[in-house]
């Protein structure tokens, strides 16, 4: 399956519809997902584990295990932006 972005990290992005998602969404396993939710969560987060883990309802903990997943997977995670 091809994932798609939103860019997310783009200040300007363009935000999609649920009638949108969804065909999106369509073919993607759970963990895919799960996984796209989680990363555009921290873009949008500016890489700060501590808001996402908020904002997606998880521990720092199970948030920073997932990232680790995902980093040996070979997935680019977003760091955290030190320049705000």
């Amino acid at each position: 399956m091809t994932t798609v972005h939103v860019a997310a990290s783009q200040p300007d992005a363009q935000f999609l519809a649920p009638n949108q998602i969804v065909p999106l969404l369509i073919g993607a396993t759970v963990d895919e997902v799960e996984r796209e939710l989680v990363l555009q969560t921290l873009a949008r987060c500016d890489g700060n584990r501590t808001r996402a883990s908020r904002v997606l309802g998880l521990s720092v903990r199970t948030l920073r295990n997932k990232i680790r997943l995902y980093a040996a997977s070979g997935i680019d995670v977003p760091e955290v932006d030190r320049k705000k």
